[in-house]
């Protein structure tokens, strides 16, 4: 009898360790997922910006430092490996200062304003940006699914035995940007 207990015992040991690996692998997943759609709104926001930079030289020919430094931040990021999300994320926020001084430029420019194509890129790179937001929200909660997992007992145990490791949040790193506005009436 203590045999067919003790056989009882490992087989629900076994299943239970199981499931705890299954689990793991499922956020792994979430978390490539997450990383993926980032980065296909990334890519789509780094795709708009050569359209955005040839329809501000146009119209601002003299600022051709910020025009420069988006196109030199941009290639940046495309050089970065895949999985980089530390270094993805500083150099995103670089880019998206940048981008926010070109637009600053364009509000010295009326008829850049005005012109139907900034419109549109301007319209195009906004829902980028808060699509990239919505897809970092979504990538931040799958990591932090997996790295609770992976810290608690009991499956630590499990993503320690399969060498199953933490997850880089996707933060924005500058202070300036963290900061909450402060509103004066």
């Amino acid at each position: 009898m203590l045999t067919w207990f003790g056989l009882g015992f490992l087989f629900v040991l076994l299943v239970f360790a199981i499931i705890l690996y299954n689990n793991l692998v499922t956020k792994r997943q979430m978390v490539e997922e997450g990383w993926s759609g980032i980065d296909v709104q990334l890519k789509r926001r780094s795709n708009l910006i050569p359209n955005l930079v040839e329809t501000v030289k146009g119209y601002a020919s003299h600022e051709q430092e910020t025009l420069d430094e988006v196109t030199r931040l941009r290639a940046e990021i495309n050089a970065l490996p895949w999985g980089d999300v530390g270094g993805r994320g500083k150099a995103e926020v670089l880019l998206s200062q940048a981008l926010g001084r070109v637009f600053a430029v364009a509000e010295a420019y009326p008829d850049l304003k005005a012109s139907q194509n900034f419109s549109d890129l301007h319209q195009s790179i906004e829902t980028s940006e808060n699509s990239i937001q919505m897809a970092r929200r979504y990538y931040n909660g799958a990591v932090r699914g997996l790295n609770v997992s992976v810290e608690s007992f009991p499956s630590n145990l499990i993503a320690n035995q399969f060498r199953f490791e933490k997850a880089d949040y996707f933060e924005i790193t500058d202070e300036d940007e963290r900061a909450v506005p402060d509103v004066q009436f």
